[in-house]
C-alpha cells in the first residue's frame, strides 16, 4: 500500500495518495482518472570521511538538495558539499 505522487492531466493539480491493491486513484480536485505518476522526491544525508579527514557530506531533500534550485531534477547537478 504505497504513497504515489500523481498529476492531473484534467486539472494540473498535482497532489499524493496511498494507492490499495488494484484501486484506481482519482484527482481530490476534479475526481479524473486521467492521471500521470511522478518520480518521487526522496531525501537522504551521507555523511564519510574523505580526504585529508574533512567530512564530506551529500544531501537530497524532498523540496531541492540546493538552495535557490528550481530544478525537479536532481541528477541535474548532484551536489556534494564538502564541510571542514
Amino acid at each position: 500500500m504505497p504513497i504515489y505522487e500523481y498529476t492531473c492531466n484534467a486539472c494540473g493539480k498535482n497532489f499524493e495518495t496511498l494507492v490499495m491493491g488494484s484501486d484506481t486513484p482519482q484527482c481530490p480536485a476534479c475526481s479524473s482518472e486521467d492521471l500521470a505518476r511522478l518520480m518521487s522526491k526522496c531525501g537522504f544525508v551521507s555523511k564519510s570521511t574523505g580526504p585529508g579527514g574533512q567530512i564530506q557530506t551529500t544531501t537530497s531533500a524532498g523540496s531541492s538538495g540546493c538552495a535557490g534550485c528550481t530544478s525537479t531534477n536532481c541528477s541535474s547537478c548532484s551536489t556534494s558539499a564538502t564541510i571542514g
